[in-house]
């Protein structure tokens, strides 16, 4: 039934009721503010006005609202040109997250198998009776099965005692093992105790590069191997892991083909693939829970805990996404802005990789993954949807941050508005009585510049203008990239994050700055021939041929090198003594989603099904089996 005709039928039936006729009952998370009721009035009034209805039927006219609302008044004037349609793909999802029912029994019999479990792995750990390389290959072990949140304070003393002074601890015998030298070397550095590049000297020549023997014969895999994923955290000027990272690189690709099947060869071929310092944690995990059950050597013990603890988080996951999704789905936003992009799976996917995964920071997850929804949405509709005049009353609007400058929007903008003042109203009631009031404005005010430079890069996509500079495009990119305004919402909840947190995050630290430039030129890269099909200007990368006259396959190279180079610069940032570990590595996180996101130069964000897809599916669909 056309909406013309529902109007027509309308006419012949007739109430005296109409108060609910021209926008759904507000979402429950609403119904105690303002934005939501003040979109309804103002629609209810302007529907009123233009149909004349004098006494409306109730219900063939909640159809009729219905159907306008779903259009939103998004093309009513036929004179509008939109800047781009993006089509974007819908949701992979559906239903599949909108529900989920926590099986308490089952959480309680995991929860004290795991009790039992962790004291056993506890003894292992703090045990005086095994070497220094044995107890090394624990740590490695029980961090990358996912365990390592349950005995942070037993690695660090260990790890201490590994170094100490400044000095490596090895035994003779081990100090000329590449595998335990290379994996004591990563360890060190992962929990930043500065470990001298140097170490490796022995096994390289007098001109710098690494000796033949090392690689031998196909027994040394597991040695290149620790010294491949080793070199993830060299520093600037560190010309010899530069060098084991060109050597062990090229030998694991030659040799890799010839391995046997087995759970090294499977070890290799991921390493290669995706390196597991950059990786997101809990994806790694996953992926080695697998292998290490493959391993005819391993731990049953642990490996038991490992699958246990994996499946109890993996509830408490599902639980929290099931509470995004019900708030996703109260909001309608998609429903109503159908450009946007449908990502918030995805989008909680993500703080899985910014936090630790243990429940006490379920509510950070939830809080970074609204956000970082909502952020989506505004972004596309600056990309892909608003024209440069209605973007420049939304741009002022938010700055203002003012239910009273909803009259000036276009009705689709109006929800969108609501929707924004809404979600961090409900943040400061959530979070005021815990003295937090506080973090809630710095989110606020990240939020307000984030849209002043979407605004500014819509101007230049609309006027078809290149910058004069690539630093001029810079400039403004870094905080279109949105890292910015994700990182200290990430924070507001954290009692460990106080005001000094926020301050520090204010005067742009140079971990910020390199997370920013990665997350920038990984982007650029990954969207450039999405967004050159749709006839966007990709100013980025365009800017840049323009300055230095170049090929677009020279620009990406050289995006491609800005990004690798400034891991290094990222890895010197968690040096940085002004704020604690914990904030540092949660700021570093948000490199480790592009790298996995955006991988092999895809959009996973805005196409998961190859990229993203698999990893929900590990993650938040399938169990271990017990």
């Amino acid at each position: 039934m056309g909406y013309s005709t529902v109007v027509s039928v309308s006419w012949l039936v007739f109430t005296h009721s109409c108060s609910a006729m021209a926008f759904p009952a507000a979402p429950t998370q609403f119904r105690h503010l303002s934005s939501y009721h003040r979109i309804k009035q103002n629609l209810f009034q302007t529907r009123k006005q233009q149909y004349n209805f004098i006494h409306p039927c109730r219900n063939v006219l909640a159809m009729a609202a219905s159907y306008e609302a779903n259009k939103l008044n998004m093309n009513s004037q036929n004179n509008i040109v939109r800047p781009v349609v993006a089509n974007f793909p819908p949701s992979l999802w559906g239903g599949l997250f909108s529900s989920f029912n926590m099986d308490i029994q089952l959480l309680d019999m995991y929860t004290k198998e795991i009790e039992v479990l962790k004291e056993e792995a506890r003894n292992m750990l703090i045990s005086g009776d095994s070497k220094l390389s044995e107890k090394l290959v624990l740590i490695d072990t029980i961090e990358r099965l996912g365990l390592s949140y349950h005995f942070e304070n037993e690695i660090q003393q260990q790890l201490s005692l590994a170094f100490n002074g400044g000095h490596l601890k090895l035994e003779n015998e081990e100090s000329d093992d590449l595998f335990i030298v290379a994996l004591q070397f990563r360890l060190l550095r992962q929990h930043g105790m500065d470990a001298p590049s140097s170490i490796f000297k022995r096994f390289t020549e007098n001109n710098g590069k690494f000796k033949k023997t090392v690689v031998s014969n196909i027994d040394e895999v597991k040695g290149v191997l620790s010294l491949y994923e080793a070199t993830y955290l060299r520093r600037q000027g560190e010309e010899i892991l530069d060098e084991a990272f060109s050597f062990s690189k090229a030998h694991l690709e030659f040799v890799a083909p010839n391995l046997t099947e087995s759970p090294l060869k499977k070890q290799v071929l991921h390493a290669l693939d995706q390196s597991f310092f950059r990786g997101i944690p809990r994806v790694e995990s996953r992926h080695f829970i697998s292998l290490y059950e493959q391993d005819e050597s391993n731990s049953e013990s642990l490996l038991r805990l490992a699958k246990l603890d994996f499946n109890l988080l993996q509830m408490h996951h599902k639980e929290e996404l099931c509470q995004v999704m019900r708030w996703w789905k109260e909001m309608e936003l998609i429903s109503r802005l159908s450009y946007a992009r449908d990502r918030v799976v995805e989008l909680y996917f993500w703080t899985l990789g910014i936090y630790p995964p243990e429940p006490r920071h379920s509510n950070a997850r939830i809080i970074l993954a609204k956000t970082a929804a909502m952020i989506s949405v505004i972004d596309d509709t600056y990309d892909t949807y608003g024209t440069i005049e209605e973007l420049q009353v939304f741009t002022e609007a938010i700055q203002k941050w003012d239910i009273s400058e909803m009259d000036r929007l276009p009705d689709y903008m109006k929800i969108l508005y609501g929707a924004v003042l809404d979600l961090y109203e409900a943040f400061d009631a959530e979070l005021s009585p815990k003295g937090r009031s506080f973090a809630v404005h710095y989110a606020r005010e990240a939020m307000k510049e984030l849209v002043k430079c979407y605004y500014v890069e819509a101007k230049w996509f609309t006027e078809g203008y290149l910058p004069s500079s690539f630093d001029e495009y810079m400039s403004n990119a870094m905080t279109t990239a949105a890292t910015d305004a994700a990182v200290v919402t990430s924070f507001i909840s954290s009692a460990i994050a106080k005001v000094e947190v926020f301050d520090w995050l204010l005067a742009k630290p140079k971990i910020l700055q390199v997370v920013n430039l990665i997350v920038r030129v990984i982007d650029d890269i990954a969207t450039y021939e999405l967004e050159n099909g749709r006839g966007q200007v990709t100013i980025g990368i365009d800017c840049y041929k323009k300055e230095h006259g170049v090929s677009t396959q020279v620009a990406l190279k050289h995006f491609n090198e800005i990004a690798e180079n400034s891991w290094k610069d990222l890895n010197d940032g968690l040096m940085d003594n002004r704020v604690s570990k914990e904030i540092l590595v949660q700021v570093f996180n948000f490199a480790k989603l592009m790298d996995v996101t955006y991988k092999h130069n895809q959009d996973g964000y805005t196409n998961p099904e190859k990229v993203l897809k698999p990893h929900i599916l590990a993650l938040l669909v399938h169990s271990c089996e017990i």
